[in-house]
């Protein structure tokens, strides 16, 4: 089968028993970098040494077909260099092409920065969306944050220290200076960080400079921001995504306080 085990994202003291024991017993490694992995058996005190394979964003497409072969025979642990493989990581083509073949994939649960960054962030919880990292390109990065600019959950987003200033100025300007958000630095090291306050205070903070792994998290639109075509177009996804279109209509209506019945009839319209 295949095993994706999160690992620590940052303190080794969140290595739990089952990914231990995996270590300690594992044949082979698909790991996203070998020398990461190597640190991380001989922090962990693993004496235990697999074959290790490399499986990357740049190869996962070539070796995604063979290791699931390998899969079939041998139990194949996958690892990414922190959390969970798959999640903004490699392995979603690995797991893709194992599914396809109906290989057995399962999973090691354990650390995750973005529900960690989530839970201390300070803002709603019940319903959120994980959006990976930011474009880098100005025009790319602007108009992906305005097609965001509606939406009512909660936002996380990956982004590396160098650009975090930049990209909340971005958000400044898609999202509105007064939306909240927090950036969660260094989560679970020692020297871990949670900034709070509204997209413009961040800019203000971040302008000196920000070190380390960072997650930003970003409040919805309150219901009043959503325009009613963004509404419209919310309750096309949903019936997209298999969601009954009264239903859909409903349930945007509820988020953003336009009447269920013009958002059904306006979305039939455009459904044509």
């Amino acid at each position: 089968m295949i095993i994706l085990a999160a690992t620590p994202i940052g303190n080794l003291g969140d290595a739990s028993r089952r990914l231990v024991e995996a270590l300690e017993s594992a044949t082979v490694i698909a790991a996203e970098d070998t020398r990461t992995t190597i640190r991380l058996l001989g922090a962990l005190g693993v004496t235990n040494r697999p074959r290790l394979i490399a499986l990357h964003d740049h190869n996962e497409k070539e070796r995604a077909a063979d290791l699931v072969e390998l899969a079939r025979t041998t139990d194949l642990l996958v690892l990414s260099d922190a959390g969970m493989p798959t999640v903004s990581d490699p392995g979603y083509g690995l797991v893709a092409a194992a599914a396809e073949a109906g290989v057995l994939i399962t999973a090691i649960p354990g650390p995750s920065a973005v529900v960690t960054a989530l839970a201390v962030a300070g803002l709603p919880t019940d319903r959120f969306s994980f959006e990976g990292f930011v474009p880098r390109k100005p025009g790319e990065r602007a108009a992906w944050l305005g097609s965001l600019s509606a939406e009512p959950r909660t936002m996380v987003f990956f982004e590396a220290p160098s650009r975090v200033a930049t990209t909340l100025a971005s958000m400044a300007t898609a999202f509105g200076d007064d939306r909240r958000a927090a950036v969660c630095r260094e989560l679970t090291k020692l020297h871990e960080e949670v900034a709070r306050g509204t997209l413009a205070e961040l800019v203000a903070w971040a302008g000196p400079g920000v070190r380390g792994e960072v997650v930003i998290v970003v409040g919805g639109a309150a219901a009043r921001d959503v325009a009613f075509p963004d509404a419209v177009t919310q309750v096309l996804e949903l019936v997209r995504s298999g969601t009954r279109l009264k239903d859909a209509a409903s349930e945007v209506s509820g988020l953003t306080r336009h009447s269920s019945r013009e958002l059904y009839q306006a979305a039939l319209a455009a459904k044509g």
